[in-house]
């Protein structure tokens, strides 16, 4: 078992806060009786296996980058902040809207965040975990002064239509959050971060990369589309979700009971629930919302954290565990102090 990555704020100079927050999800909802329609499956069946009802499904004409920058100018909005004040934009995707230039880039252009240097990083469901820690970084060391951090994914463009054991899964979303040095005691309190690449094909997006370039064959042998091993996935989901959500809190010098949310990435209820056991916390802890929104991979947490904020369940000084697990396969967890 790989080692997770241990980082601390404290080391690296100024505490760093969320100091805005925004999400965006399509109009267009999917349920599982519109499933039913489409593919060899049940309400019962998605249902009992995974605690989906609906998703929701971005219109032909939207890419990720429209998603993103919809949360993104929520985001900015709540903190009060021009676009012109962001000075870097992070972006985690793995659904961009084209090879290249990088999607945070076409986010800049469609929110005006002309002075902010902009760039994707691509870590599956575990993006926005470690888009806020590199955040953090520029932030902490006093390099940014204002970091725009988005989580966005159309995930529907890449599944197969046919495959019953992923398409019911997915849905399209996003998120965001405005990071700046406020002078709060603590905002990010602890990040841990870890990866294990020898189990890659576990999880994967096969096609359309230099690996297996879009051709005839590979449209023909459907590697374009999201593959999965269910089980296995499961698997090393619980249990390295779970170390790093312990390491995260081992870190912030904290325990279950001083957390007042804990935001799984929103895969699979078996999942949250199994994750929710080895913490050893109750239900009313451990937020959950796949069963409107379905699993947005990278998007599912601060789509989720900021659920939470517009319903007002979070207050000053509240600690949140966010912890998440994907592709690659990598996982992190962060503890943050709300302190808006």
């Amino acid at each position: 078992m790989k080692d997770t990555k241990r980082i601390h704020p404290a080391v690296v100079g100024r505490t760093v806060s969320i100091v805005g927050i925004g999400s965006y999800v399509p109009d267009r909802i999917l349920t599982n009786a519109d499933l039913e329609k489409m593919v060899d499956t049940t309400d019962e069946w998605i249902t009992t296996r995974t605690g989906i009802k609906e998703r929701h499904i971005a219109a032909p004409d939207q890419a990720s980058s429209d998603l993103g920058a919809e949360a993104a100018r929520r985001a900015l909005a709540d903190a009060g902040i021009s676009p012109e004040d962001v000075d870097m934009i992070v972006l985690g995707t793995i659904t961009p809207d084209m090879g290249f230039p990088n999607t945070a880039c076409f986010v800049q252009a469609k929110i005006g965040a002309r002075n902010a240097f902009c760039f994707d990083i691509e870590a599956a469901c575990s993006g926005f975990l470690y888009a806020l820690e590199i955040g953090r970084q520029f932030v902490s060391t006093g390099t940014m002064e204002t970091v725009l951090v988005i989580a966005a994914e159309k995930i529907t463009s890449i599944l197969d239509w046919k495959d019953r054991n992923t398409c019911v899964l997915f849905g399209d979303a996003a998120g965001a959050v405005v990071l700046r040095a406020r002078g709060a005691a603590h905002g990010v309190m602890s990040s841990v971060l870890g990866s294990d690449g020898t189990l890659a094909e576990l999880l994967m997006l096969p096609g359309g990369g230099s690996r297996y370039p879009a051709t005839e064959e590979t449209v023909r042998q459907r590697l374009h589309y999201m593959k999965m091993a269910g089980r296995e996935v499961f698997k090393h989901a619980v249990t390295n979700m779970s170390r790093a959500a312990t390491d995260a809190l081992r870190s912030s010098g904290l325990g279950t009971d001083d957390i007042r949310w804990i935001i799984p990435h929103q895969a699979n209820l078996r999942i949250i629930e199994a994750i929710g056991e080895r913490l050893g916390v109750g239900k009313d802890k451990v937020v959950v919302n796949l069963d409107r929104y379905g699993n947005s991979s990278a998007a599912t947490i601060p789509l989720a954290l900021d659920e939470l904020y517009r319903q007002g369940k979070l207050q000053k000084h509240d600690k949140i565990l966010m912890v998440a697990f994907g592709g690659g396969f990598t996982w992190g967890a962060s503890v943050v102090e709300w302190d808006k």
